[in-house]
């Protein structure tokens, strides 16, 4: 489960580092936005180090799987558009390649 949480921390800071720089260069925001996004995604990038996973490849191919459910989930609580049917449908596709991932048996 610490896996679970640590690939959700990096997808929290992974999607507010590059909305920063969204809401800078988009949206019309101060400078210190592109400051606090930089700030975000070396998080991302620390925590994504600390899952138990043997290859960084294997780790990013989990994280992706995450990403994708944690970036349906931005887009309804703070971007405030409910993602559609199939929006969901790829989600729950993305998060159970990702366990397959994860938890599938590894040969010896």
């Amino acid at each position: 489960m610490r896996s679970i949480a640590l690939f959700a921390a990096a997808a929290v800071a992974e999607i507010a580092g590059c909305y920063a720089f969204w809401a800078w260069l988009r949206l019309g925001k101060p400078a210190v936005w592109a400051a606090a996004g930089v700030l975000s995604l070396i998080a991302f990038a620390w925590l994504l180090t600390l899952v138990e996973v043997e290859h960084a490849g294997r780790a990013y191919a989990v994280y992706g799987g995450i990403y994708i459910v944690a970036t349906l989930v931005w887009l309804r609580a703070v971007e405030g558009f409910a993602p559609d049917r199939w929006d969901v449908i790829g989600g729950a596709v993305a998060l159970c390649g990702a366990a397959i991932i994860l938890w599938g048996p590894r040969g010896a």
